[in-house]
């Protein structure tokens, strides 16, 4: 994980976690690494990756359980809801610099159909 310093470590583990749960690199209720392991993982302090964890928690997608450590919510809709309002958010930002560029509506669209096109995604799924 590339971190960087215009935003805070721990709200870039946050987003970084998020897309691991919305993409299946955890799936919905497997047991997901211990802070400990994390934090070494990302190069961080443990308390960092707690706080993130505990965001994950407090937005429903995931859940500690005592004495056996944190998994991803097996409740499907919360990660759903999660991978629509990121997908939500890439959109808005994605618009917002095609107006930037001074790109309409269809040639944005025109671009966007033809990039999906080139960059089909693993698996084979998206259309």
């Amino acid at each position: 994980m590339d971190l960087d310093d215009s935003r805070p470590i721990w709200i870039q583990l946050v987003d970084d976690f998020r897309m691991r749960i919305v993409t299946g690199i955890w799936p919905a209720g497997t047991r997901i690494p211990s802070v400990r392991d994390l934090a070494t993982q990302a190069g961080v302090n443990p308390n960092t990756v707690q706080r993130a964890l505990s965001r994950l928690d407090a937005d429903g997608l995931t859940v500690a359980e005592r004495a056996q450590g944190r998994f991803v919510t097996s409740d499907t809709e919360a990660i759903a809801r999660a991978r629509a309002e990121l997908a939500r958010q890439a959109t808005d930002s994605h618009v917002a610099t095609v107006r930037q560029l001074g790109i309409g509506r269809d040639e944005a669209v025109s671009l966007l159909n033809a990039r999906w096109a080139d960059n089909p995604p693993e698996g084979g799924h998206g259309q």
